[in-house]
């Protein structure tokens, strides 16, 4: 009798184990798209159910309630980001190589107009439906490029305190950017169109992606140093700092979960959990694909999705190429759709 308590007792805690390990996300699907050229942001239009991902000189539109390729802006030049004007019927998109900026039709998305930039390679994109504005962020020239949406005219250029990396507004008239180089954030007036603060987010080194969380007035810049830095979008407080994943570049926010994710290029999603505006904890990691590092969240459906594709062995280094990339498997380029499941 003895031996059989002990036996349930082992089964009993094996079970628990097990059950408690499982993850509370799994990969639900996977969307292949064709092209073998790098990538960058990518995009959810929760309205019409769409998803726009740069990649190599084109723009992919998928139809997320198919899983389907329905769309192709061609002829980018160093595709970076995109941003729909919903209001406007248009999109827009960085082309990096040509300090430009396509604009293109939302029902057809044939080209409308291109705009040059006042600076170098732009990078990061927004649209800010509070002020009407598309506030383009150059990175090689530490300056900010402002577009009227409607008229499609240059409106201001805006000096940074250092090269541009991501950016968010909180839709009340406030622009919040990470500067990479030095590891701060500044927050521009949408309206005057100037940069009325900035504040260091140390011990965060080399922030990359940016969300917001616009109802606790939180901001999330995920680190080249594995941290997430949970900063007072009001008055640059640091409220926390997380550890995140290596070779991290985006981050995305569902504000129907009230839940952090950090696009990890090492081959994992860190979640984190808001449990009010001053208490956060890692849920989990989840394992996603090496290369999945930039990220765009649905919170109607609370679906995630990361581009990647698989890599071949990196080439050794050469003095023409200190700093070898690993080649893309051709036919390889894919989106993971990762859901909840608890």
């Amino acid at each position: 009798m003895k031996k059989l308590n002990v036996i349930f007792i082992i089964l009993l805690l094996f079970g628990f184990s097990q059950i408690h390990s499982q993850s509370n996300y799994l990969i639900s699907s996977k969307i292949s798209l064709e092209g073998d050229g790098g990538w960058d942001y990518l995009t959810v239009d929760e309205e019409s159910g769409r998803l726009f991902v740069s990649h190599g000189t084109v723009v992919q539109v998928v139809d997320l309630r198919q899983d389907k390729l329905i769309g192709t802006i061609k002829d980018l030049k160093g595709v970076h980001g995109i941003v729909i004007a919903t209001e406007f019927n248009k999109g827009f998109i960085t082309n990096g190589r040509d300090t430009s900026v396509t604009v293109f039709d939302l029902n057809d998305y044939s080209v409308i107009a291109r705009i040059t930039v006042t600076g170098a390679n732009p990078d990061a994109i927004l649209y800010d439906a509070f002020s009407k504005k598309v506030f383009v962020f150059n990175g090689r020239s530490s300056n900010a490029t402002v577009l009227d949406a409607g008229t499609n005219k240059v409106l201001e250029t805006i000096p940074l305190d250092g090269k541009p990396e991501f950016c968010v507004s909180d839709g009340k008239g406030k622009v919040y950017v990470n500067i990479e180089d030095k590891s701060e954030i500044s927050m521009i007036n949408s309206f005057t169109m100037k940069v009325e603060k900035t504040w260091s987010i140390s011990p965060g080194e080399e922030p990359s992606g940016l969300a917001i969380d616009k109802s606790n007035s939180r901001l999330f810049s995920v680190c080249g140093n594995k941290l997430l830095v949970v900063t007072d979008a009001e008055n640059g407080k640091i409220i926390t700092t997380l550890p995140i994943g290596d070779g991290v570049d985006g981050v995305a926010f569902d504000p129907v979960l009230n839940r952090i994710y950090s696009s990890n290029g090492e081959g994992n999603m860190t979640v984190i959990q808001e449990e009010n505006a001053n208490s956060f904890n890692v849920l989990e990691t989840v394992s996603t694909q090496r290369g999945a590092r930039t990220i765009a969240v649905d919170s109607k459906s609370n679906l995630v999705y990361l581009p990647c594709a698989e890599f071949g062995e990196t080439p050794e280094k050469t003095s023409e190429n200190p700093h070898p990339r690993p080649p893309i498997k051709p036919g390889t380029f894919t989106i993971l759709e990762v859901k909840p499941v608890k």
